[in-house]
């Protein structure tokens, strides 16, 4: 005689089988991934999985966050979000800290400071999740309910400018390659980076285009110097000896004066502080932020929130309908496309660095399992305080995701395009991608066990 099964033990099956498949199902398209660029074999060479990753960047990801994103936002819906950008800033602020103290405890070489500290808190928030998302919406027992792949990829979506931001902004600083790893030489005075191995763009890293393509080629004069370093040192005066002055006559508006400007004009100039934290800001690559993901996103937003727009775009039988069905077919690739990537990037194996082990296992401990506890009680709290859009179990798993994916694989472009720690990007992002596969599994199990109580 079959005994029948406590219900509790069914409803835990369900949930740990709900949590499991969809990384199962992420797990294959990756793996096909690995096996097709194998170095060994070279089924698939990596110069197409470049040309896969820019068509992700340039058509897929625009397309899937076009449309999901402006069908699901509206003026109310952008008032009742607002926790979404604060979350992005919430969780980079807490695993910024968590970096701190994981780099006071195991103690990195001094110029890998700083970089512990971004790779622990900057967290992949935008291809990973979706994939994610994707994948969950795609199993039949979600806890989700109907709309779940529209509403998920519409909240990934809104958070991902906010990101990219303070990718362009504070990450692209704080990866400033270390003042002595550069030397003063000639007559020049000028600071010239130590000799590095120039190489084209199809034998570059599969890592540095993986998401956010051509962004090594936005190489300016500053990128991989010191330049924030130099400005500060040359405010205090305290590297006079060792590091020149900046020229700053060309941005100052005043050079058309000549090397000897008069009293009075050069009363009228900025103050010296004021001047330098000017120049920052033009050196800052904040132009960049506009690429086809993030334009795409200002276009959903701003068509979805005036409803003559929308209605024109959007509404099922919107004259544009079958614009925006011809978008979603080419969205559908985004989620395949980005684990083959994703498999391609991990088939190229860990670099050889100098971070160290005790190092990289304290971001990784960091990064994938404090982290995403302490997202649990964050959004635990901001829910009791009742600052999340109620009775939506959606709005708070892509909250509590926000704290559980491994570092952004952007930061090994920005490591590329600013020349500082590129292998040590590289070894890190590997191994925290294969333990986000057990930690991400645990985690996925812990948020539908939560959610269910809801």
């Amino acid at each position: 005689m079959v005994l029948p099964m406590d219900p509790q033990v069914v409803a835990a099956q369900s949930n740990w089988v709900s949590a499991v498949t969809p990384l199962l199902k992420l797990l294959c398209l990756a793996v096909i991934g690995l096996v097709l660029a194998n170095p060994r074999t070279q089924i698939v060479p990596k110069a197409t999985f470049k040309l896969l990753s820019k068509l992700v960047f340039a058509l897929f990801l625009p397309c899937l966050i076009f449309v999901h994103l402006g069908e699901s936002v509206t003026l109310d819906n952008v008032l009742q979000w607002w926790f979404i950008p604060v979350n992005v800033l919430l969780s980079t602020a807490i695993g910024c800290a968590l970096g701190y103290v994981v780099a006071l405890i195991c103690r990195p070489p001094p110029q890998f400071f700083r970089f512990t500290v971004i790779m622990t808190g900057f967290g992949n928030t935008g291809n990973l999740p979706i994939a994610i998302i994707g994948s969950v919406c795609h199993t039949a027992d979600h806890p989700f309910g109907p709309g779940c792949h529209r509403k998920g990829i519409a909240y990934v979506s809104f958070a991902q400018w906010v990101a990219v931001i303070l990718v362009y902004t504070l990450v692209y600083h704080m990866m400033e390659p270390p003042m002595q790893y550069y030397e003063i030489v000639g007559e020049g005075n000028e600071i010239k980076e130590e000799p590095e191995e120039q190489v084209s763009n199809f034998s570059r890293p599969l890592l540095q285009e993986a998401e956010w393509p051509g962004m090594a080629d936005k190489e300016t004069d500053t990128s991989k110097t010191p330049f924030i370093a130099r400005i500060f040192m040359s405010i205090s005066g305290s590297s006079q000896a060792t590091f020149p002055d900046i020229d700053f006559t060309e941005e100052g508006g005043v050079s058309g004066a000549g090397p000897s400007s008069p009293k009075s004009l050069r009363c009228l100039a900025e103050p010296k502080v004021v001047r330098r934290m000017r120049v920052v800001a033009e050196k800052t690559p904040i132009q960049h932020v506009l690429q086809p993901p993030t334009i795409a996103s200002l276009l959903a937003i701003i068509i979805g929130m005036v409803p003559v727009f929308k209605a024109f775009v959007f509404e099922p039988d919107a004259p544009l309908s079958f614009f925006t069905d011809s978008l979603e077919i080419l969205a559908a690739a985004v989620v395949p496309s980005v684990m083959l990537i994703l498999g391609g990037m991990l088939a190229e194996g860990p670099n050889d660095n100098a971070l160290g082990i005790r190092t990289i296992v304290g971001i990784i401990v960091a990064r994938l399992l404090i982290l995403p506890c302490i997202g649990i009680g964050v959004v635990t709290l901001a829910d009791r305080l009742h600052l999340l859009v109620e009775d939506d179990r959606m709005y708070q798993f892509v909250l509590a995701l926000q704290y559980s994916t491994p570092s952004a694989i952007l930061l090994g472009a920005i490591a590329s395009l600013r020349g500082y720690s590129v292998k040590e990007a590289s070894a890190l992002l590997f191994w925290q991608h294969i333990c986000a596969v057990f930690s991400l599994s645990i985690y996925l199990i812990v948020y539908f066990k939560l959610l269910s109580y809801i």
